[in-house]
């Protein structure tokens, strides 16, 4: 989701070469469209609808597969991510400047944590809920190769703690079943991050490097966890996600995608069997272009494992 230019190689590790040999499926078009800068997959089980998101487009969407129809929200600024709240009407979205409820039948913004709202430089990017209902959203500078963003969490009555700081752009993030591990990316650096996970309060600690992931494959951005807690990652520049095994740090399979800038997937359908794949159109060339037509469209995959119940967002009720 970032136009990885030159200063950014700055951050990658130096680390052995990754194999990818298991390519052995692609995945298919499940919706075109022409998303600028597709985000925020997100796999609503209660409703069996895909949510993601056009960050440049500034609009929050809905994707039905049973009925292949999209609606659309449009947004004031910027979305990084969209989460589903405990309340059926309600999503709650991060825009530049904050973190807003959303009332999707009133079409309601309001804000429910200022964030960051006084750094006209930072902007918030990718989040997810954790096992215990909390909201993490991570944000990232404007100029996308400063490392002067922040990952925050946010409770349910909007107070927030900031978790990290240094980081340039803050991409996926994912909790293993036993809730004893949480899994983020920081894009540039070229590496996804294990922490040990408190569900009761939330804190993170003993910081260790879980995947190196070789420059060749592209940049590690959204990100979802399988039944077997592998991680799947949308690969920036790599025309796939990648399946990788945290505990050894191998890649494991690769899913080719026909679109250059792959940004996030979520596991979906009855069986949490699909794989629903978002992309985008920005930073391509017009060669490009002409070669992956489909580029900012919604792609998906059946697989032979299945994804997790990703949790809501626990909204305050008066």
């Amino acid at each position: 989701m970032i136009k990885y230019l030159l200063p950014i190689l700055l951050f990658a590790a130096c680390s052995p070469k990754q194999s990818t040999k298991k390519i052995n499926k692609k995945a298919t078009l499940a919706y075109k469209t022409e998303a600028l800068l597709g985000e925020g997959a997100f796999w609503n089980h209660q409703s069996q609808e895909f949510y993601w998101i056009d960050i440049e487009g500034k609009k929050f969407h809905i994707y039905n597969p049973e009925k292949n129809q999209n609606i659309s929200f449009d947004l004031p600024s910027r979305i990084g991510t969209v989460v589903p709240t405990t309340d059926n009407n309600k999503v709650l979205v991060a825009l530049e400047d904050g973190i807003y409820t959303f009332d999707m039948l009133t079409k309601n913004l309001g804000m429910f944590s200022a964030i960051e709202s006084d750094i006209a430089t930072n902007r918030f990017n990718d989040g997810k809920c954790d096992p215990a209902g909390r909201l993490w959203a991570g944000t990232m500078r404007m100029d996308e190769t400063s490392a002067k963003a922040k990952l925050y969490s946010i409770e349910t009555n909007g107070s927030f703690k900031e978790r990290l700081d240094s980081i340039t752009i803050s991409n996926g993030i994912v909790w293993t079943k036993d809730k004893k591990t949480m899994y983020y990316i920081d894009t540039p650096t070229l590496k996804i991050r294990a922490f040990d996970y408190e569900e009761e309060t939330g804190n993170i600690d003993n910081e260790r490097v879980a995947v190196h992931i070789d420059e060749s494959l592209g940049y590690p951005d959204g990100m979802a966890i399988d039944e077997n807690d592998k991680l799947w990652v949308g690969m920036w520049n790599g025309n796939a996600v990648i399946q990788f095994d945290p505990l050894s740090g191998e890649s494991m399979r690769t899913i080719e995608v026909p679109a250059h800038n792959v940004t996030s997937c979520a596991f979906g359908g009855e069986n949490l069997s699909t794989l629903y794949i978002t992309t985008a159109r920005v930073d391509m060339s017009k060669e490009e272009l002409e070669t992956y037509p489909n580029a900012g469209s919604i792609f998906k995959i059946n697989l032979d494992v299945k994804g997790v119940k990703s949790p809501f967002f626990k909204i305050k009720t008066q």
